[in-house]
């Protein structure tokens, strides 16, 4: 095992791993039966074969779950986010509507501009790998780059360190790099402790919190990179540690397969027993008694359909008799089937096998499986899709893609994820409130008891629709019902009749005020 010196990001990550080493060990147990690349085994070269799980639910499984979480947490063409704007000043907006109108186009096009700058640096893409990562091994670090796209280091290739309430105090990364492939100034640095077959080389980063910023720096060697010195605000580090479940007082958190990990292991036993034990059934193997009169050769060469001189008590075919031992074995991989689909929210699980399912039952079961994961939403919510926003912000206003605002007159809010999900909810239970009345009562007594307004903005709310100056307000619908009669009456009566009557009206108006006779 390498050494490094005192004090080195080298030794403080070799100092860490030894508290990463369970979680890293349990991580590995549950890539072998879902998807071993995820998190090859300890020594895994490049030319190395990965160990083939006996069966693939664990693996469909887990890419079923991460294009869900994906989808939620990262919507395609839609803002996961909103910037709100400080209370202090929506109270003083209230008074000047054209003023906050013009701040909430203007706060749109930022969330639209962000939205653009994640189509455009394909994050989505290593998000997937991230959420797969996240769920299999239950901790990922994923690196903003600056120059767009996100970087995924997997758990055997970083260390971190968190304080009592969760919050990261250090991180370490280690990356195998090519010699040749790093800037002259650092090959001339370590030139005098390569040797002549070392292919590849340790390079370590380092960050650290620091009273109220991020200090980071690279080390090769034993030896600090020139200009790797930086630092980051609290809140705009380009490092993102994530984990699956909080656990107090540990510095890395559970996978999801992991909790689960009894039903994988026996499936895969169960399976491989079940595909060679079907193996050995599937072997034809004929058996001619030897002091019997039929001949060997004669069996095996005559062609189908001949007759040929023998006894059928000379013959027999060698069978297993464990089609009942085989039926036990089956009916336990179903029930385990049925539980995984449950657990990863597959499609099979949600339907049940019946001639009679309705699609309420369907939208009731979907909606249950969807509830199991509002902790992870909630937790994805504020250590990832936070900083990321926060993070892409910082990136784009150094770059004058966005304008620098106030500190603390805008902050972004999610408003996809665990908030969706409730929303989606309130959005279902109106429609089908709207379709059950509308078939039971018809549309008559509907219009009549239903306030369309209401409907309406409680309709927007569930969608996260902003309504002002969408729907009309009671006393823009007056003022257009008032339009419409008088251009009935003008067609009516003529222009000159309505005149006449808009001069009494006022005479009558004036002639009630106090102090006219």
């Amino acid at each position: 095992m390498e050494t490094y010196p005192e004090g080195s990001a080298g030794s403080r990550y070799s100092q860490l791993e030894h508290f990463r080493d369970p979680f890293l060990q349990r991580a590995r147990e549950c890539a072998k039966v879902t998807i071993p690349s995820l998190l090859p085994p300890e020594g895994h070269t490049f030319n190395s074969i990965l160990p083939t799980p006996w069966q693939g639910l664990g693996a469909r499984g887990l890419n079923n779950l991460a294009s869900k979480l994906l989808l939620a947490i990262l919507p395609p063409n839609s803002p996961f986010f909103r910037f709100k704007v400080d209370e202090y000043l929506v109270e003083q907006l209230a008074e000047a509507p054209e003023a906050r109108t013009e701040i909430e186009e203007a706060l749109g096009k930022m969330e639209r501009a962000i939205m653009d700058e994640i189509e455009t640096t394909a994050i989505r893409v290593s998000v997937f790998e991230a959420l797969k990562q996240l769920l299999m091994a239950g901790n990922v670090l994923l690196y903003v780059a600056p120059k767009g796209g996100v970087r995924v280091f997997r758990l055997d290739r970083f260390v971190a360190k968190r304080d009592p309430m969760g919050n990261v105090l250090e991180i370490v990364t280690k990356e195998d790099v090519a010699p040749n492939t790093l800037p002259k100034n650092v090959q001339e640095l370590i030139s005098g402790d390569l040797t002549q077959d070392e292919k590849t080389c340790a390079l370590f980063t380092h960050v650290k919190r620091v009273d109220d910023k991020w200090e980071v720096y690279q080390e090769i060697k034993g030896k600090r990179v020139p200009d790797s010195y930086g630092t980051y605000p609290l809140d705009k580090t380009p490092w993102i540690v994530l984990r699956f479940t909080k656990i107090d007082g540990e510095d890395y958190g559970r996978g999801y397969c992991e909790e689960y990990l009894g039903d994988l292991l026996a499936l895969e036993g169960l399976t491989k027993a079940i595909v060679e034990a079907a193996a050995a059934a599937a072997k034809v193997l004929i058996l001619v008694d030897p002091n019997g009169t039929t001949d060997q050769k004669t069996l095996a060469e005559a062609p189908n359909g001949s007759i040929k001189p023998g006894k059928a008590d000379d013959v027999s075919v060698v069978q297993l008799e464990k089609y009942h031992d085989f039926r036990t074995a089956m009916e336990t991989i179903e029930q385990i089937n049925q539980r995984l689909a449950f657990a990863f929210l597959m499609n099979t699980a949600i339907q049940r096998n019946g001639e009679r399912v309705t699609a309420e039952e369907i939208r009731y079961m979907a909606g249950e499986l969807e509830d199991a994961l509002g902790g992870v939403y909630s937790i994805l919510s504020q250590e990832f899709q936070l900083p990321l926003v926060n993070r892409l912000m910082a990136q784009m206003q150094k770059q004058k893609r966005l304008p620098t605002l106030p500190k603390g007159t805008v902050r972004p809010s999610i408003v996809t994820g665990l908030e969706a999900l409730g929303r989606g909810h309130d959005l279902n239970k109106l429609d089908v409130f709207i379709s059950g009345a509308l078939q039971t009562l018809g549309p008559e007594i509907v219009g009549q008891y239903l306030n369309v307004g209401d409907y309406l903005k409680r309709r927007a709310t569930a969608l996260g629709i902003e309504t002002k100056g969408l729907v009309k307000t009671p006393e823009e619908i007056a003022q257009e019902q008032e339009r419409a009669m008088m251009g009935q009456l003008v067609d009516r009566l003529g222009p000159n009749a309505v005149n006449v009557l808009g001069k009494q009206m006022e005479l009558a108006n004036g002639a009630g005020k106090p102090g006219q006779e």
